[in-house]
């Protein structure tokens, strides 16, 4: 529900960040919060826009800057077609092929991850797009896996009501904080095309997506 109460803990695994980071946020009024008693609390639909508008902001600086290399973290082996219809069974397949890459060495944990995290927080973005992501210690180096849905995927909890029918998992290594944001950055702002959502939506073979992908992003 987009009311849900979150606790610092929670909020700091959601970002991971510390859970004095989120603590530290929440005094200097950086990060939207409020208190019950003395304890500090947030609602959940509200960290999701604090997100999204950080990623906005920072995707401008990114994708202007060039400082993601499509190439260098996605493949067309780790593109595919997905056909559920729920969410945990888009993102189990997803987490699958995405494990295949050399850099990922716990696929168990990958899997178990991604889960989690859905069911903390959706990484819905509105407009058809998800974006699940992690950092693992298990992860040697950031990669990526997409899969496009070729049926809608009705239980992500989207801000505006539209069906996810893209998704874009990033995996990262822990000590990789600043590239992986800047990786969700890119691809939150990349995805929002309307044109090229399109085009991915009616590609017919996964090295179709990949050029999609790849065009102008090096």
């Amino acid at each position: 529900m987009d009311d849900d109460i979150l606790t610092i803990e929670e909020v700091a695994q959601y970002l991971r960040v510390s859970e004095r980071t989120v603590y530290e946020w929440a005094q200097k009024g950086d990060i939207p919060s409020g208190k019950i008693g003395t304890v500090w609390r947030f609602k959940k639909s509200e960290i999701e826009r604090w997100v999204n508008e950080r990623l906005s902001v920072k995707s401008k600086i990114v994708a202007n800057g060039n400082m993601v290399k499509v190439k260098n973290i996605l493949s067309p082996e780790r593109i595919v077609f997905l056909r559920h219809s729920t969410k945990h069974d888009a993102l189990v397949e997803l987490s699958h092929i995405l494990a295949n890459a050399p850099q990922i060495k716990n696929s168990q944990e990958l899997t178990e991850e991604i889960v989690r995290r859905e069911e903390l927080m959706s990484t819905a973005l509105g407009r058809g797009i998800a974006i699940p992501h992690v950092r693992l210690s298990s992860v040697t180096d950031l990669v990526v896996a997409v899969g496009v849905s070729k049926v809608d995927i009705i239980d992500f909890q989207t801000i505006d009501d539209i069906p996810v029918r893209l998704l874009i998992m990033i995996a990262a290594a822990y000590n990789q904080h600043s590239y992986y944001l800047q990786t969700l950055s890119f691809f939150s702002a990349r995805i929002r095309n309307q044109e090229l959502r399109e085009a991915l939506l009616n590609a017919k073979t996964t090295e179709e997506v990949y050029a999609l992908l790849i065009q102008d992003a090096c």
